[in-house]
C-alpha cells in the first residue's frame, strides 16, 4: 500500500515526544532530497552552498510534518487511543497502537471522532505556518514562499506584500518551512482516499446519511481531476500519485474486495 508504514531498519532514528514513540525512517531523508534539491539550488550562492541548505530544508520539512502527525496523535489521545508516529518518504503516519480507556476499541472509532482526528493534522500544520507568517509580517517583510505556490495562492493580499527579508539565509528558512506546511496541509485536505481529506469526506458523507461507497466515488472523481491538472501543469509525479489513489479507491468499490455499501 502506498501510504503504509515502511519496514524498520537499523538506520532509523527513534525518540519519544510528548509520550509518543517517533520513528524517522531512513527513506525520509531520501524523500527530502528528491523534493527539496531544486529549491535549495535556487537559494544557493557563493556564501550559502547547496549542502547547508539541504540540511536546513530537511529539518524544516521534518518539523512541519512532525507537527502535522502530532495533531493526529493528540486527537487520538483525546479519545483514549495511544499512537506512534512514523516519518518516511511520503510524509508521515500517526498509527493507533492501543487504548487506555475502558470499553474503548481502536476498531470502533466513530465517524465524528474520525473526522476530528483526520482534521487535526492539517489544522496543526496550518496553525504553525500561520505563526511563522505573522512573525514575518510583524517584522515588516513579505512571505515570498507563496510565490512558489499555485496561482490562487501566489498573490495573496497582505501576505505577499512588502519587502523581501534582508537575510538570504532567513529568507530560505522561512520559505523552507512555509512551503511544505501550507502545501502539504492543503494537499492532504483534498477529498481523496486515503489522505486526510478523503477521511474527512467519508465521515461527513456517512454522518449525513450517505455511504462509504459514495465517498469512494468522490475520491475517484477528485483523483482523476487532480491527476489531469498535475499532468497539464508540469507535475508528472503528483499526477502519478493521484492516478494511483484513484485506482485504489475504485478497487475498493468492488464488493468482492470489501464490505462497503
Amino acid at each position: 500500500m502506498l501510504l503504509s508504514e515502511p519496514p524498520e531498519t537499523a538506520y532509523d532514528i527513534r525518540f519519544t515526544l510528548l509520550g509518543f514513540p517517533v520513528r524517522i525512517a531512513v527513506t525520509f531523508w531520501l524523500g527530502a532530497v528528491v523534493f527539496g534539491y531544486s529549491l535549495c539550488r535556487f537559494f544557493s550562492s557563493e556564501e550559502l552552498g547547496v549542502g547547508p541548505l539541504m540540511i536546513a530544508w530537511a529539518l524544516c520539512l521534518l518539523l512541519s510534518i512532525l507537527i502535522h502527525e502530532l495533531g493526529h496523535a493528540l486527537a487520538f489521545r483525546h479519545y483514549g487511543i495511544q499512537s506512534s508516529i512514523v516519518l518516511y518518504h511520503f510524509g508521515g503516519l500517526a498509527i493507533p497502537t492501543s487504548t487506555y480507556m475502558p470499553g474503548r476499541s481502536i476498531a470502533r472509532i466513530g465517524e465524528k471522532e474520525q473526522l476530528i482526528i483526520s482534521a487535526a493534522g492539517p489544522a496543526f500544520q496550518l496553525l504553525s505556518a500561520l505563526a511563522v507568517i505573522l512573525a514575518v509580517k510583524s517584522a515588516g517583510f513579505k512571505v515570498s514562499a507563496f510565490h512558489w505556490m499555485p496561482s490562487f495562492l501566489a498573490d495573496l493580499p497582505w501576505v505577499t506584500e512588502g519587502a523581501f527579508i534582508d537575510s538570504q539565509g532567513m529568507e530560505a528558512l522561512v520559505t523552507f518551512y512555509i512551503l511544505p506546511s501550507v502545501l502539504w496541509a492543503l494537499l492532504n485536505l483534498v477529498p481523496v482516499w486515503p489522505l486526510d481529506g478523503g477521511r474527512i469526506a467519508r465521515s461527513l458523507i456517512v454522518i449525513n446519511g450517505g455511504t462509504v461507497a459514495q465517498s469512494l466515488w468522490v475520491s475517484v472523481i477528485c483523483s482523476g481531476l487532480l491527476a489531469f491538472y498535475a499532468f497539464n501543469h508540469g507535475q508528472p509525479m503528483m499526477g502519478i500519485f493521484f492516478l494511483m489513489f484513484g485506482v485504489s479507491s475504485y478497487q475498493m468499490l468492488n464488493p468482492m474486495n470489501n464490505g462497503w455499501r
